[in-house]
């Protein structure tokens, strides 16, 4: 790569530290400097990465860039810009113009909003990429984040606005073609994307990365408030953001568990939730690829699964091994990944026309956690061609409030090490505290059983307080009784009766993994996991039975 070509991002970094700083001194007084150096050393390297990563247009070397110099002169050209946003704030956005543009004709674009607290060079690999083969692509940083202005809104109506005001501006100042626009981007990007697309028509494609199709049923799923997730957004937007007073009582009334704000709080949640708008988005007609991981710790695959067999137009999902958003993490530096390789054909088709054959594939790809295969299949219904049947017979009582050792990890770690290693979080079945943890196994399976899909468990609880919280968990066991992490999902309980029974039912997470001919399905149940916020009463107790007219069961998903 030349200097000459260097320079602008240079510049580019070097405006992004000036504006860091002048920000900075117009910040709220109740910011600490320590908190705004931390930000700004945070953005610094952040920026380096990914922009070093652009300039040598990795993975070549810089000496290849360096020689290949009818190369360098075809490459796209890239400008930092400043937006006007929904109210008249900036958005601190980055423009990719395919090299060789004249004026002469018109080219795809493509908007991509940043994640939640990531800085405006998030895309630049991908966006370059995407340049190279045809398309202006403008990336912004989402309204509230880094230098951008106003407040964090959390995907609501002002985001929503800010995308068309980006769309509108790449129209007015590119040679973007107005019959041609997609959005797209990871976590919060893909959230905003897909509520673009229910508000401003002129959307024709949609790539939603790691994004959410439902907000509560994300971080609230089985009533239950998931801690660790929201801890992590919360101190993520205070520490690269400015949260509005709104996200800051949410978040107050979520973590305290005010259950006298949930009404509101589900309320503010269908706001900016996709499926709320499912009708605007079918009748807008753009086509959907949903992309996300079996272990997402912010948007549980189950959520994603349910809204995309809600939509009606061109549609395609995908589910691979891994946390939120590492699926599609090494394609923002560059690297060959499969998510990108398969959104680029995405756009291609649907907005250039390309017959890569995408449309004609089978629209839900799913990738084993334990071989790393391919699957395909025709929908999401037609996952699993059989279910097993585990039954939950006779009576468990346990002890509320202490961890029997069964859990579900924590976010990231966990699942992280179940993508790369293969090493789900385990327990030893035999040694789970019987007082503690309700426990059921299956008889040792004979051949191999590939659970696909979505467990479900159904029960009935009695407790001894009106509020409660218990977790389920399905482990795979192998001869020793060792455990390996399949599913798992929790379930809160409030205004219930002490002593009188009621049932349960309960979805487990979505997941792929094989379980060994010889190894048996165990299905614990205990109520303390580091992931969540528990309600159970100091000195509380569960009893799980199994009636004669309403058997208790759990049933697996699997693919014959």
């Amino acid at each position: 790569m030349t200097p000459e070509k260097m320079t602008p991002e240079q510049k580019a970094l070097e405006n992004t530290t000036s504006a860091k700083t002048a920000s900075a001194r117009t910040t709220s007084v109740k910011r600490t400097p320590s908190r705004t150096t931390l930000r700004a050393a945070i953005g610094t390297v952040s920026a380096a990465v990914l922009a070093t990563t652009v300039l040598t247009g990795a993975p070549a070397t810089a000496q290849a860039a360096t020689t290949d110099a009818a190369a360098a002169s075809a490459a796209p050209s890239v400008k930092f810009v400043d937006i006007k946003g929904d109210g008249g704030i900036t958005l601190k956005a980055n423009v990719f113009t395919p090299a060789g543009a004249d004026g002469t004709r018109r080219y795809p674009v493509i908007v991509l909003p940043t994640s939640w607290g990531m800085p405006q060079v998030e895309y630049l690999a991908q966006a370059k990429k995407l340049a190279d083969a045809g398309y202006v692509v403008v990336g912004y940083n989402s309204r509230g984040f880094w230098q951008s202005g106003g407040e964090i809104e959390t995907a609501g109506p002002q985001d929503i606005a800010d995308a068309s005001k980006v769309i509108d501006w790449a129209l007015a100042h590119t040679p973007a073609d107005p019959h041609k626009v997609g959005m797209g981007g990871v976590s919060y990007g893909a959230g905003i994307s897909l509520l673009a697309s229910a508000f401003d028509k002129r959307i024709k494609a949609v790539a939603a990365l790691s994004g959410w199709g439902d907000l509560i049923n994300s971080i609230y799923s089985g009533r239950t408030q998931h801690v660790q997730a929201a801890a992590m957004l919360g101190g993520a937007g205070a520490l690269t953001g400015r949260p509005s007073p709104e996200l800051q009582e949410i978040l107050k009334n979520f973590m305290t568990s005010n259950l006298a704000k949930e009404k509101e709080m589900i309320a503010w949640g269908k706001k900016r939730s996709p499926a709320t708008y499912l009708d605007r988005i079918n009748a807008n007609g753009a086509a959907i690829m949903l992309g996300n991981a079996w272990g997402d710790s912010l948007f549980p695959p189950n959520q994603y699964a349910a809204f995309y067999e809600k939509l009606k137009g061109p549609k395609r999902l995908e589910f691979r091994p891994g946390d939120h958003a590492t699926a599609e993490a090494t394609g923002l530096f560059g690297l060959p990944n499969d998510t990108w390789t398969n959104t680029k054909r995405w756009f291609d088709h649907y907005l250039k026309g390309a017959d890569n054959g995408i449309d004609r594939e089978s629209p839900v790809l799913l990738k084993s956690r334990s071989t790393g295969a391919y699957e395909g299949y025709k929908s999401w219904k037609d996952v699993p061609s059989a279910h097993r049947r585990i039954e939950l017979g006779g009576s468990r009582q346990i002890h509320t409030n202490l961890d029997s050792g069964a859990d579900g990890g924590l976010i990231f770690l966990s699942s992280m090490l179940d993508q790369f290693f293969r090493l789900p979080p385990m327990a030893s079945i035999p040694l789970l505290p019987r007082p503690l943890a309700a426990v059921w196994q299956s008889e040792r399976y004979e051949t191999g059983q590939r659970v696909r899909g979505t467990t479900r468990l159904h029960t009935t609880v009695t407790s001894t307080a009106e509020s409660g919280t218990a977790v389920a968990y399905l482990y795979d066991v192998g001869p020793l009784g060792l455990g390996k992490l399949v599913t798992h999902a929790p379930f809160t309980f409030h205004g219930k009766t002490p002593g009188t029974s009621f049932g349960v039912d309960l979805d487990l997470f979505s997941t792929a993994y094989d379980v060994p001919a010889g190894h048996r399905l165990a299905v614990v149940v205990d109520t303390v996991d580091p992931l969540y916020i528990e309600h159970n009463p100091l000195g509380a107790r569960l009893t799980f039975s199994s009636p004669a007219d309403d058997p208790s069961y759990v049933s697996v998903p699997v693919r014959d």
